[in-house]
């Protein structure tokens, strides 16, 4: 076997036998020091890939070539030296590829199987099994391979029968009681190392937050006591008093609380500064601000992130606190923040402040193709402001500009750029709830609360129906723990304006198929013939919706052409949203590689109730369907509220399972009879139901001719088992399931509408596989889906009818879809 000398063998397998029973888990197999070469599909791919290499390459090429003069005379005679040289190099860089790719075969080590058994050992030893014992046997084959078997015998579990406590100084006995329900050492349980380390940083933390600013782990150790109790443990806490050393001796003496007396704040603490004089102060609520130079914060945004007060008792907790509120200001660099003792008993708090240059210019520019354009160019420049107001507040102004060639010119005479969108957005983000109420009562400042507000607008030429957007929105922001986010849209206002509703059957050419093919079915046109746009397909739809229905128009036509004039004039006219919403997210990851967690959100809006009250208290004027309108627009009320869950299961060998559901409805009422484009659900895509394009799904079993389907119900569900091939590429099996409906708004048709249960019967499935690769800032994933179950099908047989490659949907996306 290539490279396994005389007296080595290649690690196969390991097996580990815990009390009689094979044991696989992940924690059992990290503990392994050896493991054998990984396996893709069975295969040792990578063992291969390295045995494909040459052991000694420069030795070798040098006996091949080099040293026959005769070899070396006929091979420059096609190459020159030069050249032979250099396919030399690529030999030698092609064989140092092949090993670094692969991987060297495992040999069995005794040494280190030995080191395995310890760490058996102690591992069951930490967690409770006082009597483990440990062996293992190397089984040897024939043909140079070998695999270890691991035997393992814990014996009983020792449990915590008794605490006690051994605390030298009253006042620490007194906080250490305090707080001693929250105890991780429990009697009954089984003994644990790792709690007892958590133990002794709970009780430091619990007395540093209390006052006692000289306390550290340190002084906490345990006496655990096992002889003569029959598989239980004793367990004495011990606390001892402050140590005091000095060069010739060791003072203990009891802890003392210790209060904050002053707190500095330098709001331009630089080093470059701190051998200079303070040019400016200020004291504001006990908080002494000083200034090298001019005093350029107003005092009360720097305290309100600041939660160590003046003339109150020490708690580790505050500093720990304003470092994250200082940081997420976005006006300083990591604050540098120190206690100094001024008595035995008192603190001096310095905060040392460095500020970020006041101005940040970004610029981004960008080339892209798409379905409507043959090229673009981008320009996203923008400008930052930091504490614009004096009060931390950031001051962001960003634009875009970009041009670029449509495929379908509208007009000959276009120039060759004739795409161009515009647009300018402005941001303000305030450290505080920004309100002429106090709300320090109900959102405390350690929630981080900011607030928002934004203006932005953009004008579209060439682009679809072409568009004017504005948009602005008031917002607040507050997290009550690590986990825990809320977002509140005070309101949020949005007006689309459709500049150039004449082209909507060039950018629907679906629909308007749909309606060239009845014009021709009709002979209200020539079978040879096309409708023109807008003119002869608008006069068509106006002719077969006329009263009475004209005798060569059929039921089945009617309804398809009444569907695409109901659509046309939704997606054709202005929208007005005025809305408020709230939205929860409870993230349950601990860091970023955390793949053991679940992820809540739930978001509800209300639109349109403030102007429906506003409409009939002045008695605004209603249009042609019974809406009121403003600015001649009927603006928009609804109700829309989502769900989302998410779970991750970690279950060990870079294997993780991923489960995602998902709801959302949103009803229209009052001033409307159907929900805007913009706030409704499209199923499909590589976030989505990856068996379907995006927008291709639904509604329900219908046969819709629209290229963008949309309804106002959505329900999702998914899951995804994510496992390791090589190195960074990693694999994933999937099935998708959900559809949209239309439920409580203007649409009829009983295919595309939720009526009840039985319409959960449209949910589609789709299921398939993909490929991810983690570049560590992102991944890149692709994934192919196969649609499974097919509700459009009706009443057919709805399963595997297109599942196969050529009906197949091939996603590439950023990250995971959840």
């Amino acid at each position: 076997m290539k490279r396994i000398s005389e007296n080595e063998y290649l690690l196969t397998e390991n097996k580990v036998i815990v009390n009689g029973k094979k044991e696989s888990s992940e924690t059992i197999n990290n503990l392994l020091y050896q493991k054998p070469n990984r396996k893709i599909i069975g295969v040792p791919l990578r063992l291969h890939i390295y045995n494909a290499a040459r052991p000694e390459i420069d030795s070798i090429l040098q006996a091949k070539i080099y040293n026959d003069l005769e070899k070396v005379e006929r091979k420059t005679k096609l190459l020159s030296r030069k050249q032979l040289d250099k396919d030399i190099e690529t030999r030698k860089g092609f064989n140092s590829w092949l090993k670094k790719t692969g991987e060297a075969p495992v040999i069995v080590s005794s040494k280190k199987t030995s080191k395995s058994i310890k760490r058996f050992r102690d591992y069951y030893f930490n967690n409770g099994w006082f009597d483990v014992d440990a062996t293992f046997y190397i089984n040897k084959a024939e043909n140079k391979r070998a695999n270890i078997d691991y035997y393992i015998t814990t014996g009983k579990a020792f449990l915590i029968d008794s605490i006690s406590k051994k605390i030298t100084s009253p006042l620490v006995e007194l906080l250490y009681e305090a707080s001693e329900k929250n105890s991780l050492i429990k009697i009954g349980e089984q003994y644990r190392t790792q709690n007892f380390e958590n133990e002794r940083e709970r009780i430091s933390t619990e007395l540093r937050n209390s006052g006692l600013y000289h306390f550290s782990q340190d002084y906490v150790t345990f006496e655990i006591d096992t002889i003569g109790t029959d598989k239980n443990v004793n367990v004495g806490v011990q606390i001892q008093d402050r140590a005091i050393r000095t060069p010739d001796s060791l003072e203990r003496v009891p802890f003392k609380i210790f209060k904050v007396d002053r707190v500095n704040i330098i709001t331009d603490g630089t080093f470059a500064n701190r051998s200079n004089s303070f040019k400016d102060s200020i004291t504001y609520d006990n908080y002494n601000l000083y200034s090298y130079g001019e005093m350029r914060y107003k005092p009360k945004a720097l305290t309100d992130a600041i939660f160590i007060t003046p003339n109150t008792v020490f708690r580790d907790i505050d500093r720990t606190r304003s470092y994250r509120h200082l940081s997420e200001l976005r006006t300083f660099k990591y604050p540098d923040i120190n206690y100094v003792e001024e008595t035995d008993s008192t603190l001096t708090a310095n905060i040392f402040l460095s500020p970020l240059k006041k101005f940040s210019l970004g610029f981004r520019a960008e080339v892209s193709q798409s379905n409507i354009q043959s090229v673009g160019f981008g320009l996203n420049p923008s400008l930052l402001i930091r504490n614009i107001f004096k009060g931390a507040e950031t001051f962001e102004v960003s634009g875009i500009a970009s041009v670029g060639s449509s495929k379908d010119k509208n007009d000959e005479n276009d120039p060759f750029f004739d795409i161009n969108e515009i647009g300018v957005d402005l941001r303000l983000t305030i450290p505080r709830i920004f309100s002429p109420f106090n709300t320090e009562k109900i959102i405390p400042k350690y929630m981080s609360p900011s607030t928002s507000i934004s203006l932005s607008t953009t004008s579209q030429t060439n682009i679809g129906l072409d568009k004017q957007t504005f948009s602005g929105s008031f917002n607040y922001k507050w997290s009550p723990s690590d986990k825990i986010t809320n977002n509140l849209d005070l309101f949020n206002v949005q007006y689309v304006r459709n500049l150039n509703v004449e082209n909507y059957f060039r950018v629907y050419d679906t629909s308007f198929n749909s309606l060239n093919s009845i014009a021709q079915d009709v002979n209200y046109i020539d079978p040879s013939a096309t409708l023109s746009i807008p003119d002869e397909a608008d006069n068509f739809i106006n002719y077969a919706l006329a009263t009475p229905t004209p005798n060569e128009i059929t039921n089945n036509q009617l309804l398809t052409i009444n569907s695409i004039n109901e659509r046309k004039g939704r997606l054709t006219e202005n929208n007005l949203i005025f809305s408020s919403s709230f939205g929860l997210t409870k993230d349950g990851r601990t860091n970023l590689f955390d793949e053991d967690f679940s992820i809540f959100r739930f978001r509800l809006e209300l639109a349109g109730n403030l102007l429906a009250n506003a409409s009939q208290l002045l008695g605004l004027q209603k249009d042609s369907d019974d809406r009121f309108e403003i600015f001649n627009v009927a603006f928009s009320q609804y109700v829309k509220t989502e769900f989302d869950y998410i779970k991750h299961w970690d279950l060990g060998k870079k294997n993780v399972l991923a489960m995602r559901s998902y709801l959302g409805i949103a009803i229209p009422y009052g001033n409307s009879t159907n929900i805007p484009f913009a706030k409704s659900f499209f199923a499909g895509g590589a976030n989505d139901n990856r068996a379907w394009t995006a927008y291709s799904l639904g509604p329900g079993s219908s046969e819709t001719t629209n290229e963008f389907n949309e309804a106002n119900l959505k329900l999702a569900l998914g899951i995804e088992q994510r496992f390791n091939v090589f190195e960074n590429l990693n694999a994933a099996v999937f099935i998708d399931a959900g559809n949209i409906w239309n439920v409580l708004d203007d649409v009829d048709d009983d295919r595309a509408t939720f009526t009840e249960f039985n319409s959960l019967e449209d949910i589609a499935v789709g299921s398939g596989f993909g490929l991810r690769y983690d570049f560590s800032f992102f991944v890149f994933r692709f994934d192919i889906g196969f649609k499974t179950y097919d509700p459009s099908y009706r009443d057919e047989n709805r399963w595997f009818n297109d599942y196969n490659f050529s009906n197949a949907v091939y996603n590439i996306g950023i990250n995971y879809p959840f």
